[in-house]
């Protein structure tokens, strides 16, 4: 039972229902015993002390404020050290109860009033045994003493792992959350940088050709109707303007798409991945079209391919797997990329760090990825399960230079 926290660690809580079931035994051996070998009236009394000091001890567990307040928990304490001070008096039996009430102490008591509470404790066992024997010797000290001893060595032992393994964990925590605001604070430069050399692009090429434009046709404006011949040059010279525009507009999208999908569609960009894969790893990758195909735009198809290639560059590093499955789902305003592998799987709450070498570049950037596009991306699995990653993208409608080569 724990005074100060509601929940408990597994190893925690299994060590408290091991308490609490040496408790109920002991106080069953003190009545049992008393019951087999004692005067009737006397044995009475010892089993209707023993019953009384279970009962007090089983309603600590059952009661939500002795979980919450320290001074509830002590108060409960003190009743079952009475009650078990009773015990003690009529029946020598009593004094192995001592032991339990020291973890008991230890635990639920400030340190200085634990030690306190643990050495009376100890005192009053060894005296109440003496009592039972009509004499003292250093011997009958030896005991209690020695399970004071244990009692506090054990519990200021856990309670030393204790506080090592919370300060790991969030060491853990701390780190987890630092990578994941670093891969952001990447994704972010990227994107700033990249939308500083389209904005120089933009307006060494783009905007001085539609200010050309501009200026031909006011040229042209001019001319009319007087000079219809210079006019019509004008006009020429801003098509001939235009048409090299368009062009450059052309050359900006082929810039922005990998190579994987240049002159294909994204369903064919990614069968293609399934192939190459298989033909270079021991990985059987397979790939399933489902829905009828909608032209996504550039950014969304280099997104879902490149979450597809380090989905699949981290099953052939760390999965150990046998197959592979990519799916890609238009439905329901969505397009959804799958990819599900047989592999050995791993715990979501330690993912695989992020390997260069491999192609991949983790689970926080493929967050931050499909969630730059107001998506979301899932990762399930387990230990000796295989894993399924799952990304979903909006459908949004695309037009002009815009669309992706799936148009």
């Amino acid at each position: 039972m724990n005074a100060t926290a509601p929940s408990l660690p597994p190893t925690a809580r299994a060590l408290t229902w091991c308490l609490h079931l040496l408790v109920m035994a002991l106080l069953a051996l003190v009545g049992v015993r008393a019951a087999a070998g004692g005067a009737a009236h006397h044995a009475a009394a010892v089993v209707a002390v023993a019953v009384l000091c279970a009962l007090a001890y089983a309603t600590g567990p059952l009661l939500l404020r002795l979980r919450r307040s320290r001074r509830a928990a002590a108060g409960w304490l003190a009743v079952v050290s009475a009650l078990w001070a009773v015990l003690l008096a009529i029946s020598a039996d009593a004094v192995w109860v001592a032991f339990p009430l020291y973890f008991l102490q230890l635990h639920l008591l400030p340190r200085q009033a634990g030690r306190v509470a643990v050495a009376g404790t100890a005192a009053l066992a060894c005296a109440g045994f003496a009592a039972h024997h009509g004499s003292f010797s250093p011997a009958m000290a030896i005991g209690p003493a020695l399970g004071a001893a244990v009692a506090t060595a054990v519990v200021w032992g856990y309670q030393a792992l204790y506080r090592e393994s919370e300060g790991r964990r969030r060491l853990l925590e701390e780190l987890t959350s630092t990578r994941a605001d670093l891969a952001a604070a990447q994704h972010t430069a990227g994107v700033l940088a990249e939308r500083e050399r389209l904005a120089r692009e933009i307006h060494d090429t783009l905007a001085q050709g539609l200010t050309s434009i501009q200026l031909l046709l006011r040229a042209a404006e001019r001319s009319l109707p007087g000079r219809p011949d210079a006019a019509a040059k004008h006009v020429e010279q801003a098509r001939q303007a235009a048409v090299d525009n368009l062009a450059e507009v052309r050359r900006f999208v082929a810039a922005l798409t990998p190579p994987a999908l240049q002159d294909t569609s994204l369903a064919g960009a990614l069968e293609r991945l399934c192939t190459t894969t298989g033909a270079r790893h021991e990985l059987s990758a397979s790939f399933r079209l489902t829905g009828d195909p909608v032209p996504l735009s550039t950014t969304q198809e280099v997104a879902l391919l490149r979450i597809a290639q380090s989905a699949i560059a981290n099953t052939v590093r760390h999965a150990r797997a046998g197959t592979a499955d990519i799916t890609l789902t238009y439905a329901d305003g969505h397009v959804v990329l799958g990819v599900t592998d047989d592999g050995i799987g791993f715990d979501p709450g330690r993912p695989p760090a992020a390997d260069p070498e491999s192609g991949g570049f983790g689970l926080a950037a493929m967050h931050a990825r499909a969630q730059s596009l107001g998506g979301t991306l899932a990762v399930a699995s387990a230990l000796g399960g295989g894993t399924t990653l799952t990304a979903r993208l909006p459908l949004t409608p695309v037009t002009g230079p815009e669309l992706g080569s799936g148009r």
